[in-house]
C-alpha cells in the first residue's frame, strides 16, 4: 500500500521527496508489521482514511515535556492521535494544533477521556522540554508533547509512513519539512490510518467522536 505523504511546508525539497519514496517502499516491504486483528468498526471518516490492515508500532522511547518518558506502551488503552512537527513551524503546526484544540474542547468529557493527542517534535535541538510544554500548553493543557534524538525519531516516523528533513541554514532559523498528516493509533497500540489536512473543526469533531465511541 502506497500512501503519498503531505508535507508540512508548501515547497518540498529533494531530500524529503527521496525520503517519502523510501517510506512508501517501507510500507510495501514491511508486511511483517501488519497485525491480523481487525480494525475497530468505524463509520466513514470525514478527515482521513483507515488502512486495509492495521500496522504494529515498533518499540520506542521519547522524552516528554514534563521530563517523563513516552513509549509505545503509552499508546495502548485509548485512541491516540499523533502529530509530528516542531514549535518554530510557521504555519502547518500551529494551524493543526489550533483546529484540534477547538474540536477537543467541544468533545463531551467522557469521550475526551478515551482519546490522547500527542505532539512529537522532530526538532529536538531547539525544542527543549520547557519549550514544548509552553507551546503545547498554549493550545490545550491535556495535549502531550515529546521529542528525542534522530536515532529514535527517524525509524519511528518511517515505520508510521511519515518523513521529515531539516533545511540548511547558517543560523538557528532553519526550516523543517515534515508530513502534515495525523496518525491514528487504536487502543491496541496499532497504526490504523491517517487524518489528513486541510482540517475543518466540524468534520474533525465528528471523527474524534466516532473514534471515542468505537469498540
Amino acid at each position: 500500500m502506497k500512501i503519498p505523504p503531505v508535507h508540512g511546508r508548501i515547497t518540498a525539497n529533494w531530500t524529503i521527496l527521496i525520503a517519502a519514496a523510501a517510506a512508501a517502499l517501507g510500507l510495501w516491504l514491511g508486511a511483517r508489521w501488519f497485525s491480523t486483528a481487525p480494525i475497530p468498526q468505524l463509520p466513514p471518516l470525514q478527515s482521513g482514511m483507515l488502512f486495509p490492515h492495521p500496522r504494529n508500532v515498533p518499540a520506542f522511547e521519547l522524552t516528554r515535556s514534563d521530563g517523563g518518558k513516552l513509549g509505545d506502551a503509552d499508546w495502548r488503552g485509548r485512541w491516540t492521535l499523533v502529530f509530528f512537527g516542531y514549535t518554530h513551524c510557521p504555519d502547518i503546526c500551529p494551524t493543526t494544533l489550533a483546529v484540534f484544540a477547538q474540536a477537543w474542547k467541544k468533545l463531551d468529557p467522557a469521550l475526551r477521556a478515551r482519546l490522547n493527542f500527542v505532539f512529537i517534535s522532530v526538532d529536538p535541538a531547539r525544542d527543549t522540554p520547557e519549550q514544548l510544554a509552553r507551546y503545547v500548553g498554549y493550545f490545550d493543557k491535556a495535549f502531550i508533547a515529546a521529542t528525542g534524538p534522530d536515532e529514535v525519531l527517524t525509524p519511528l516516523t518511517r515505520a508510521l509512513g511519515l518523513v521529515y528533513a531539516r533545511g540548511e541554514s547558517t543560523d538557528a532559523n532553519y526550516p523543517v519539512d515534515h508530513s502534515a498528516s495525523v496518525v491514528m493509533i487504536d487502543p491496541l497500540g496499532r497504526e490504523v490510518g491517517l487524518l489528513r489536512p486541510p482540517f475543518e473543526p466540524a468534520k474533525l469533531l465528528a471523527d474524534l467522536q466516532a473514534l471515542a465511541r468505537s469498540r
